[in-house]
């Protein structure tokens, strides 16, 4: 109905609240970070990320 209706849904993610939680996790092997952050670019390119976020191509 959210779709049909042309309902928008907003949050808000806390994500700097799990950063000292889940570092060491991430650092040691643990959670591997890829099944989030699929698009890797120097910051020289970070235009090139800004894109492929727009176009779908990645996840933000």
């Amino acid at each position: 109905m959210v779709i049909v209706r042309n309902i928008g849904v907003r949050g808000v993610s806390p994500a700097r609240t799990y950063i000292p939680e889940l570092l060491d996790d991430v650092l040691t092997g643990r959670i591997n970070p890829g099944r989030v952050f699929d698009f890797e670019t120097h910051l020289e390119h970070i235009a090139d990320a800004y894109a492929a976020a727009g176009s779908k191509r990645s996840v933000r």
